[in-house]
C-alpha cells in the first residue's frame, strides 16, 4: 500500500494490546464487520436515560444488524429501575463513553475490511480518546470516594473526640454525684445527732422545769396562794351582793334560794352563802393539773395577761368560769343589757371594774390548781358537803378568822357544816383545810 501521505502508524504489537483490551471491554461476539452495516451502528451510541421501556424480543432492525448470514449482537445496557428517575450523572457518563467507545472500536474494526489506514488511525484516536475519558471518570470516582473517605475519617475523628469529652464529662458527674451522696449520708448523720442532742436536752430541761417548778411553788407559797383565793371569792362577792342591792334583789330569798334551810348565827353571815355559791360554781368540774403559770403570775393585772395572750387556757378559763357564775338574768339586772355577755362570747375580755374583779378571782383560783399538782403531781383536792360533823382535822371555821373563839373537842361535836367557803388540798403529807362556815347543831 501507498501511504506517502498519511501519519506513521504505532507499531502492530501496540495496537494489538488496544485491541486485546478493547475486545475485554467492548462485549461484540463477532469482530467481523463490513462497511454497509455502518450506517446501522449508531444506534449503539445514543442517550442512556430512556423513558421507553425495553424488550428482549425486539425485532428491530437497530438490534440485530444482518450482513451475509452473520448478526452483531450488543449487550443491551441494564439501567437500574427507579421511580421514573435516570441513574445518577455520573453512571450516566460511565455508560455514554462506553458506548462511545464501542462505536469507535466498531470503526476499527471496520477500517480493516478493507485495509484503509487513514480510517485505522482516526478510529485508533477515537478508541483512545474515550479510554481516558474511562480512565478521568475512574480517576474522579476514587478522589470522590477518597474525599469521602478523608470526610468520614474527619467526622469519625469528631464525633470520637466528642464521645471522649462527653465519657470524661459522665465520668466527672459520677464522681459528683458520689461526693454528693456521700455528703448527703453526711448530714444525715448530723442530723439524727442533732435530733438525739435536742431529745435529750428537751428531757433534761423537762426535767429542771420541774424542779424549779417544785422549788418556785412549795407547800409555804401554796398556802398563799390558797389564802389569795379565798380572799378573792370574798373581795368579788361584795360587788354582787351590792349590784344585787342596787337592782332591787331580796338578798334574804337569794340566799333562802341558793341554800334553803340553812341556819345563820347571825343576818349578816348570809354573805357566806353567796361565797360558797361563787366557789362552787368556780371549783365545779376541775380536775388538778400540772401547768405553767408562771406567764399569768408575771403581770399584775390579769386582764393585760388576758389581752398578751386572747387564746390561751387561762382565757378560756375566765370566759367559762364567768358565763357559769354570772347568769344572764342577774347581768341584766346588773347593767340593763347583755353587752358584756355578748362580748365575752365572742372570745373577747372588757376592762370594765366588775371584770376585772373577777378576772382576779379567776387568776388565783388558776394558779391555785396548777400549782398544786405542780408541786406534787399525787395532790388531792376534797370538799364538805352541807350537815357533815365539824372536824378541825379537816375544816376551818370561817369566823374564826373574825374574832371567834376556837371551839373545842367538845364543842365541834354540836356543829355542822352549812357552807363549804373553799375546798381543801393535801399536798404529800401537808393538809390544807378547807373553809366552812358552821352553825350549832340543836
Amino acid at each position: 500500500m501507498e501511504c506517502s501521505n498519511t501519519k506513521p502508524l504505532k507499531s502492530n504489537s501496540n495496537i494489538s494490546e488496544i485491541v486485546t483490551k478493547l475486545t475485554k471491554v467492548c462485549t461484540f461476539k463477532s469482530i467481523g464487520v463490513f462497511s454497509s452495516e455502518v450506517s446501522n451502528l449508531q444506534h449503539l451510541h445514543k442517550p442512556v436515560c430512556n423513558n421507553a421501556p425495553m424488550s428482549e424480543n425486539s425485532t428491530s432492525a437497530s438490534e440485530d444488524t444482518r450482513n451475509h448470514g452473520q448478526k452483531i449482537h450488543p449487550h443491551p445496557i441494564e439501567v437500574p429501575k427507579g421511580e421514573g428517575s435516570c441513574p445518577s450523572l455520573e453512571i450516566m457518563k460511565i455508560f455514554d463513553t462506553v458506548s462511545a467507545l464501542k462505536l469507535a472500536y466498531l470503526q476499527l474494526q471496520q477500517a480493516h475490511i478493507p485495509y484503509d489506514t487513514e480510517k485505522i488511525i482516526a478510529a485508533y484516536e477515537q478508541v483512545e480518546v474515550e479510554l481516558e475519558k474511562l480512565s478521568k471518570l475512574k480517576l474522579e470516582y476514587k478522589e470522590k470516594l477518597y474525599k469521602k473517605e478523608q470526610f468520614n475519617a474527619a467526622l469519625l475523628g469528631l464525633l470520637q473526640s466528642e464521645l471522649e469529652a462527653k465519657e470524661k464529662l459522665l465520668k466527672k458527674l459520677k464522681s459528683l454525684n458520689s461526693v454528693k451522696d456521700s455528703k448527703i449520708l453526711r448530714l444525715q448523720q448530723e442530723l439524727h445527732d442533732l435530733e438525739m442532742g435536742n431529745k435529750n436536752l428537751f428531757e433534761k430541761i423537762k426535767r429542771v422545769s420541774k424542779k424549779k417548778k417544785a422549788s418556785f411553788f412549795s407547800v409555804a407559797k401554796f398556802k398563799n396562794v390558797f389564802e389569795a383565793a379565798s380572799k378573792s371569792i370574798h373581795d368579788f362577792s361584795k360587788p354582787l351582793i351590792g349590784l344585787m342591792k342596787a337592782s332591787g334583789w331580796d338578798l334574804d330569798d337569794a340566799a333562802k334560794w341558793l341554800d334553803n334551810g340553812a341556819v345563820y348565827s347571825k343576818r349578816c353571815d348570809k354573805k357566806y352563802a353567796f361565797e360558797s355559791y361563787i366557789a362552787h360554781r368556780m371549783f365545779h368540774g376541775i380536775s388538778l393539773t400540772s401547768y405553767d403559770v408562771s406567764d399569768i403570775m408575771k403581770f399584775d393585772d390579769p386582764i393585760d395577761a388576758l389581752m398578751d395572750n386572747p387564746d390561751s387556757d387561762f382565757s378560756k378559763f375566765c370566759r367559762t368560769k364567768y358565763l357559769l357564775v354570772v347568769h344572764p338574768t342577774m347581768e341584766e339586772s346588773f347593767f340593763g343589757n347583755l353587752d358584756q355577755r355578748t362580748f365575752i362570747l365572742n372570745g373577747k375580755h372588757p376592762r370594765t371594774k366588775f371584770y376585772q374583779l373577777f378576772a382576779e378571782m379567776a387568776k388565783w383560783i388558776w394558779v391555785l390548781i396548777g400549782s398544786s399538782a405542780s408541786i406534787d403531781p399525787q395532790a388531792i383536792m376534797f370538799s364538805v358537803t352541807r350537815d357533815n360533823m365539824f372536824c378541825s382535822l379537816y375544816m376551818e371555821c370561817v369566823e374564826d378568822e373574825r374574832g371567834s373563839a376556837v371551839l373545842s373537842v367538845e364543842e365541834q361535836a354540836n356543829y355542822k357544816v352549812q357552807f363549804m367557803i373553799m375546798p381543801g388540798f393535801k399536798i404529800g403529807q401537808t393538809l390544807v383545810k378547807s373553809k366552812v362556815y358552821l352553825s350549832k347543831h340543836l
